[in-house]
C-alpha cells in the first residue's frame, strides 16, 4: 500500500493515536504475562506447601511396616512436588523469554515512534513556514503592484495637466519608476517563493512524509508481529514442560498400579499376628455323676476355662495397652532397669510370641551390626598401636591403649548381650516351630486324639511300631517332657493351652528325620484332589512343611482343615514323590470336578 495516497496531513494525528494504542496494547499483554507468572509462582508455592503438610512423619515403625498404598501416596506427593517445580519453570521462562522481550520491544517501539513523530512534525512545520513565506511574498507583491498602478495614474494625470511645471511632472515620473521597480521586485520574490513552496510541498507529500508514514507502518507491523511471536513463545514455554508433566501423571498412575491389597493384608497380618493358639474345647460337665466326679470335672472346667480366659485376655490386650501398663506400674516396682526406652521389657516377654520373635530378631541384628563396628574399630586401634610401636616418631603407643581397652570391654559386653538375645531368639524360635507345626495344628484340630494323629502322620511302618518306640523311650524323649504343656501356658510364652507335642519338635530331640517320600505310609492311598499354584515363595521352617517357589505347580492331596495348612504332593526327581504342608494363603487351588 502506498501511504502517500492513503494518508494526508489530516490523518497524521490518527496515525499517531493508532500507534500509541498499539504500544499500549503490547504493554497490556506484558502485564498479563507478569500476572500469569505470579499466579504460576503462587500455584507452585501452594503445591509445595500442600506436599509439606501431607508429608508423612518419619518413624521407625512406619519404615519397617510400610504398605503399598502408603508408598504410592509418597510417590504421588513426590510427583506433585515435581509438578510444582515445572510450574516454577513455566513462570521463570515466561518472565525471561516473554516478559523481558515484551518490555524491550515496547521501549524500542516508543523510541522509534517518538523519533518518527518528531520528524513528521518538523516536516510539517517546514512546509507551513514555506507557505507562510509565500503568503507574505504574495501580499508584498499585491501591495507593490497597487502602488505601482497608482504611481502610473498620477504620472499620466500630471503629464496631461499643462498647469503643472516640468519639475512636477518629472517628480511624478520618478515616483512611477520607483513603484514599478518595487512591484517588479515583489513579483520576482513572489515567483521565487512560489517555486520553493511548490518544490517543498511536492517533496513533503511525495517523499518526506511517506517515509515517516512508512516507518510508522513498519513500527506497527513490528509490534503486531512481536505480539504474535510472544503469544507463540508463551505457548512453547508451556509445551516444553508438558512431557515432564505427562511423566509426572504417568508416575501417579504407576504408583496407583503398584498398590497391592493382598501384600498390604499380609503385612497387616505380619505386623499384628500374636502367635497365640485359640483355646481348646470346653469340657462337658455332667451333673448326674457323683460329687467327687463333679468336683474333679469342675476343677478341670475351671482350669480349662481359666486358661482360655487368660489366653483371650492376652489376645485382647494390644501392644499399646501393654506399654501403658508397664510404664505406669513400673514406677512402683523395683525392676525399672528391665524396661527399655520404649516402655517394654528388655527380653520383650510382654509381647505376643510372634511380635516378641520379631523384636528379638531385630535386636540380634542390631547387636551384630554393633559388634562388627566395634570389632572393626578395635582392629583399627590395634593396627595403629602396632605402627606406633614400630616407629615411635609417629606416636606414643600408650596413647591408644586406653581407647583399645575401652573398645575391648565394650566389645565383650556387646558379645555377651548378643549371646543373651541369641539364646532368647532360639528359645522363641523353638516355641514358634513347635506351636505352628502343621502336624501340631492338625493334632489339636483332629478328632482321633493326639497319639492317633501322630501315628498316622509320622510312622514309617504302622502306628503300633510308633507306639512301641514311645513305650521304650529309647529314641524319643518322654512325651510329657517334649510336649508344649511342659512350658508355661501364660500368654507371654506363646504356647496357649495346647498340651500336644511332636516327636523331635523340641530342643534336644534325637528324632529329627528328613522329609522324604516315605514319611507318610498312606501316601499311596491318598488320591489328588486337584492342583494348586504357588502365589508366593515359601521356606519350610516347621516340621512337616515343604518349601515351594513362586509359580510352582503342586498336587493337592488334602484340603485345609481350618488350621491354615494344605497338604500337597510334588514329583521330587527320580526318587519319587515328596509330600508336606504349605500355607493355604500362599497357594491358589483348582480342585477336580
Amino acid at each position: 500500500m502506498d501511504v502517500k495516497h492513503a494518508f494526508r496531513d489530516d490523518q497524521y494525528e490518527n496515525l499517531a493515536t493508532h500507534t500509541q494504542k498499539g504500544i499500549d496494547f503490547l504493554d497490556k499483554y506484558g502485564n498479563f504475562i507478569r500476572d500469569r507468572s505470579a499466579i504460576e509462582v503462587e500455584y507452585a508455592a501452594r503445591l509445595r506447601r500442600l506436599v509439606k503438610n501431607y508429608q508423612p512423619k518419619k518413624s521407625k515403625e512406619d519404615e519397617e511396616n510400610e504398605f503399598s498404598s502408603f508408598q504410592a501416596f509418597k510417590c504421588i506427593l513426590k510427583e506433585v512436588a515435581d509438578l510444582a517445580g515445572q510450574r516454577e519453570v513455566v513462570a521463570e521462562n515466561l518472565q525471561l523469554q516473554v516478559l523481558q522481550g515484551i518490555t524491550l520491544l515496547a521501549k524500542n517501539l516508543r523510541d522509534e515512534r517518538k523519533k518518527s513523530l518528531n520528524e513528521g512534525m518538523n516536516l510539517t512545520q517546514n512546509l507551513s513556514g514555506q507557505i507562510a513565506s509565500l503568503d507574505r511574498a504574495k501580499r508584498n507583491y499585491e501591495k507593490a503592484f497597487r502602488e505601482a498602478e497608482k504611481s502610473i495614474d498620477a504620472y499620466q494625470k500630471a503629464d496631461a495637466d499643462f498647469n503643472l511645471s516640468r519639475a512636477e511632472v518629472e517628480k511624478q515620473r520618478n515616483n512611477m519608476n520607483i513603484r514599478c521597480g518595487q512591484s517588479e521586485d515583489a513579483k520576482n520574490e513572489y515567483a521565487n517563493q512560489l517555486q520553493k513552496t511548490n518544490k517543498l510541498q511536492q517533496t513533503h507529500y511525495e517523499t518526506s512524509l511517506p517515509e515517516v508514514f512508512n516507518r510508522l507502518q513498519e513500527l506497527d507491523e513490528k509490534r503486531t508481529r512481536g505480539l504474535k511471536e510472544f503469544i507463540k513463545g508463551a505457548a512453547d514455554v508451556e509445551s516444553a514442560v508438558a512431557p515432564i508433566i505427562a511423566r509426572c501423571l504417568e508416575g501417579m498412575v504407576k504408583a496407583a498400579d503398584s498398590i497391592n491389597e493382598k501384600e498390604d493384608s499380609l503385612k497387616v497380618i505380619e505386623k499384628y499376628q500374636s502367635g497365640f493358639q485359640p483355646p481348646g474345647d470346653l469340657p462337658f460337665e455332667d451333673l448326674s455323676k457323683a460329687d467327687s466326679d463333679t468336683s474333679n470335672n469342675s476343677q478341670t472346667y475351671s482350669t480349662s476355662t481359666g486358661a482360655g480366659l487368660n489366653h483371650l485376655t492376652a489376645k485382647g490386650t494390644t501392644k499399646d495397652k501393654l506399654k501403658k501398663r508397664v510404664g505406669l506400674f513400673g514406677i512402683f516396682t523395683s525392676n525399672k532397669n528391665n524396661l527399655s526406652t520404649d516402655g517394654m521389657k528388655e527380653d520383650f516377654s510382654d509381647l505376643p510370641p510372634t511380635q516378641r520373635r520379631k523384636k528379638l530378631m531385630g535386636k540380634v541384628q542390631e547387636l551384630q551390626q554393633k559388634v562388627a563396628q566395634e570389632q572393626a574399630a578395635s582392629e583399627g586401634l590395634m593396627k595403629m598401636k602396632g605402627v606406633y610401636e614400630a616407629n615411635s616418631l609417629l606416636g606414643d603407643p600408650r596413647s591408644v591403649e586406653e581407647q583399645l581397652n575401652e573398645s575391648v570391654n565394650k566389645l565383650d559386653k556387646l558379645r555377651l548381650e548378643l549371646q543373651r538375645y541369641q539364646k532368647l531368639l532360639d528359645q522363641a524360635n523353638s516355641q514358634t516351630i513347635a506351636q505352628h507345626s502343621p502336624q501340631a495344628n492338625r493334632t489339636v484340630n483332629g478328632v482321633n486324639g493326639g497319639s492317633a494323629q501322630r501315628s498316622s502322620r509320622h510312622s514309617n511302618g504302622s502306628s503300633n511300631h510308633d507306639h512301641h518306640d514311645h513305650d521304650h523311650g529309647e529314641d524319643h524323649p518322654d512325651h510329657d517332657a517334649g510336649s508344649l504343656s511342659s512350658s508355661s501356658a501364660s500368654p507371654e510364652s506363646g504356647l496357649g493351652t495346647s498340651h500336644t507335642s511332636l516327636p523331635g519338635s523340641g530342643q534336644g530331640s534325637t528324632n529329627d528325620q528328613p522329609i522324604n517320600d516315605e514319611m507318610y505310609y498312606e501316601a499311596d492311598a491318598l488320591q489328588p484332589l486337584g492342583t494348586c499354584k504357588a502365589l508366593y515363595p515359601f521356606d519350610a521352617t516347621s516340621e512337616g512343611s515343604i518349601p515351594m517357589s513362586e509359580g510352582e505347580e503342586l498336587l493337592v492331596i488334602e484340603l485345609d482343615q481350618g488350621d491354615g495348612w494344605t497338604r500337597v504332593r510334588r514329583l521330587c526327581g527320580p526318587t519319587g514323590w515328596e509330600e508336606g504342608f504349605v500355607p493355604t494363603s500362599y497357594i491358589e487351588s483348582t480342585l477336580y470336578a
